[in-house]
């Protein structure tokens, strides 16, 4: 069994979080200082190969009515680099899915908060935890 990755794409950062092999828990991997859009999914790409993922969850952040908004065109725009990268790299069987994103921050916020981590080290893991919150959604929409 493969698993899935969620990506929590900000402009100067992305939040990445992996499923177990069963698909049933999400578990933060890391958080990636953005430098640049090819150089971003390249390391993303690294990380798709290293733990055997077959589907990427995109956190897809819309407005609060639903409709899009410029992070969420960059968003957009990263995941077709990403998937475009995949191709032309023979890895095509690699599926990439947007996910409503709307409030995961605050969730992972307050989950980081009830864990009573320090405001500085949240500033450090909230992206990382908020693709958790991300791909733990979408999993559970799976079963």
């Amino acid at each position: 069994m493969k698993r899935a990755m969620a990506l929590d794409v900000g402009d100067k950062t992305i939040g990445v979080a992996t499923s177990d092999l069963l698909g049933i828990t999400a578990n933060g991997i890391t958080t990636v200082e953005r430098v640049g859009i090819r150089k971003d999914t390249s390391i993303i790409m690294n990380y798709i190969k290293e733990y055997d993922v077959d589907t990427v969850v995109v956190g897809l952040p819309l407005s609060f009515d639903g409709s899009d908004s410029i992070q969420t065109q960059k968003t957009r725009e990263f995941a077709q680099t990403l998937g475009n990268k995949l191709k032309s790299n023979g890895m095509a069987d690699v599926r990439i899915v947007m996910e409503d994103e709307r409030f995961t921050t605050k969730i992972a916020e307050r989950v980081l908060i009830d864990a009573d981590v320090s405001r500085k080290k949240r500033k450090g893991v909230i992206d990382k935890q908020a693709a958790v919150v991300i791909l733990q959604s979408w999993l559970e929409k799976q079963r």
